[in-house]
């Protein structure tokens, strides 16, 4: 980076235990374990992660592992489903659950995203099944996402919006409508690069246009001759998974302009978790290596 620099003490960075194993897809498993997974995220220079299914349930044991490795957990998710009747009450105890776990581990921040009638988990063609919400829906969601806005913020946490494939709010058009319709003081952007490339939109235009509600960012980049693979077969996206569309910054396999990114973010001041995170199957491509790859590289692009 040129110009303008991260605030070190205020940036931090981390990565998902995707590379190691798939949460939304089981069988993309070879066999990594838990502890295998943290020590490697430490071992290629992480300082936190996001949550897998592996992970241990029991917070003692959980920070156990994760302090002896010198890694912090960067953020829970917590799938919100306002679109759907009747699904209010569990939206709102699996997000205070979350709440409570995140609070727990030290954290700040927590990950949701709209899953009603979402394709992404489906075997069916990922754009042309993902919802399109009516104006009240949108409303719906709206709401109940600033509820939860409201009860973050009452315990000094925010809420952040992960715009994602296959749901009711994954193109440009769709961040658009719910940064508009929301308190950016309640409803933070999660901004994901991959997600939003794939989704034939510009990250770097986003990235510009919506900096200073940008909380939390997943840094994924796309094979572009896989993702024009993906649409013109109309994949899953497990099968585009499977077919290697997801990569790490830094592969020069991937077209996503990081530099430019990063610049921006770093000019507009932001502060908290830069995610590395690369749905790839550990079969073909080698956890540590691609974590090393990205570290390496972030490390190029920030200076530390």
């Amino acid at each position: 980076m040129s110009n303008k620099k991260f605030n070190k003490d205020k940036v931090f960075f981390g990565i998902t235990p995707t590379s190691w194993w798939n949460d939304d897809f089981l069988d993309i498993d070879i066999g990594i374990p838990f502890e295998q997974c943290v020590s490697e995220m430490a071992l290629a220079g992480f300082e936190g992660c996001s949550v897998g299914h592996k992970y241990p349930t029991d917070i003692n044991t959980l920070k156990k592992a994760l302090d002896i490795r010198g890694l912090r957990v960067s953020e829970p998710w917590t799938s919100t489903y306002f679109s759907i009747n009747n699904m209010y009450d569990k939206t709102l105890a699996d997000f205070k659950k979350s709440l409570a776990f995140i609070k727990e581990m030290g954290g700040t921040d927590i990950v949701v995203a709209e899953l009603g009638g979402s394709s992404h988990q489906q075997p069916i063609a990922l754009k042309a099944n993902r919802p399109i919400f009516s104006d009240a829906t949108w409303d719906k969601v709206v709401n109940g996402l600033t509820e939860l806005g409201k009860i973050a913020n009452s315990e000094g946490m925010r809420l952040c919006y992960h715009h994602h494939m296959g749901t009711g709010i994954e193109t440009r058009a769709d961040v658009d409508r719910l940064m508009e319709a929301t308190d950016p003081e309640l409803v933070h952007l999660l901004f994901d690069t991959g997600h939003l490339a794939f989704a034939g939109d510009d990250p770097l235009q986003l990235a510009k246009d919506y900096a200073s509600r940008i909380k939390h960012v997943h840094l994924k980049n796309i094979r572009k001759p896989i993702m024009e693979l993906s649409d013109a077969n109309q994949l899953s996206f497990k099968e585009s998974i499977e077919a290697g569309i997801f990569t790490v910054p830094g592969d020069s396999a991937g077209f996503i302009d990081f530099d430019a990114i990063l610049q921006t973010l770093a000019s507009a001041n932001f502060e908290g978790w830069l995610i590395v995170e690369a749905e790839q199957n550990p079969a073909n491509a080698t956890p540590l290596v691609y974590a090393k790859m990205a570290r390496e590289y972030l490390k190029k692009a920030t200076g530390y």
